[in-house]
Parts: C-alpha cells; structure tokens; sequence
C-alpha cells in the first residue's frame, strides 16, 4: 500500500551548546550531519515500518552557519521510494532569538535501505507525493538516482532517460 511523504515526517528541534561548536562559535558540520541522519533515519523507518541503514549521504549543503545557542529544527521526509531504497530529504532551519522567525540555512539528500534482520535489502511502499514540492522531489529522485548509478558505473549514460530527457526535448 502506498504511502505519502507526511506519512515519514520527522522534526528534530534542539539547542546549538558551546561543546557542540567549533573555535568560531559554530555547529560543527559534523554534528550538524549526524543529526541530519537521524532525522533521516527515523523518516525512512516511519516509511518502511523496518531496519534502515544509510546508503549514501548525495547532497549537503552547509549554506549558512548555525551560531551557539541557535535553535535547530531538521525537518526530514521520504521524497522518492524505490525497490528497497528510499531518498530522504532534509531541511535545517534556525529560529532568529528575538522574533522566532524561522529561516532555511541547510538541506541535505540522504539515501537509507530497508533491511531484514539478516541485513538483507526488502520490499519499501510505494510513495505518493501530494504538494507541489513533494512532487518535484519525487520526480528529481530518480535524475538524482540515475546518475548516481552512472557515476559508479552501475548505468549506462544511454540508458538514462530521466536524464536525457533533461537535454533533448
């Protein structure tokens, strides 16, 4: 049975703490990536109801910095769901201290396996996007997926016709 985006939504909102920073004041990226994975994690196990493990982490952004004492929210969600895999979307945004205005800093593509117990890849839902944004996510998954597989020679790049499709016609 299929499944919409909503569905795996994920929120995690915190704190940036002093430990948490680098000499400048900062989120460490790192930090800031473990973080986002978890989120995303969670996202792909709402989706799958089993075992995730990352995949590959496709794209990050580290478009602003996140000061000390910031508040964070990652906001994760399965965008496209493919034979076991799954690509999460993640969006990280801040809180302005005195007008609690959110704005986007960082985003981030991740993609996550459905497993068994074994470890073995299973069977994901079907996903189904409802808003316009979820639909343009959907639809660029599988150009992002495409060349991925391209890139670690596991497609032909004539074989790629999400991709083509993007440079004739």
């Amino acid at each position: 049975m299929a499944k919409t985006p909503k569905e795996s939504l994920t929120i995690l909102t915190d704190i940036v703490l002093p430990g948490e920073s680098n000499p400048l004041g900062n989120l460490f990226g790192g930090e800031l990536l473990a973080r986002m994975d978890r989120a995303c994690s969670i996202a792909a196990r709402r989706h799958s109801h089993s075992i995730v493990v990352t995949a590959s982490v496709n794209h990050v952004a580290f478009n602003n910095a996140i000061p000390v004492g910031s508040v964070v929210t990652i906001e994760a969600k399965v965008s496209r769901a493919f034979k076991s895999s799954m690509e999460i979307y993640v969006d990280v945004w801040i809180e302005d201290r005195e007008s609690q205005k959110r704005s986007k800093v960082n985003e981030g593509i991740y993609t996550f396996v459905a497993v068994d117990k074994l470890g073995k890849p299973i069977t994901v839902p079907k996903l189904e996007p409802e808003t316009e944004l979820e639909k343009e996510r959907y639809e660029g998954a599988l150009r992002r997926k495409q060349l991925s597989l391209i890139l670690s020679g596991k497609m032909k790049p004539t074989d790629a016709d999400e991709l083509k499709a993007l440079f004739i016609g």
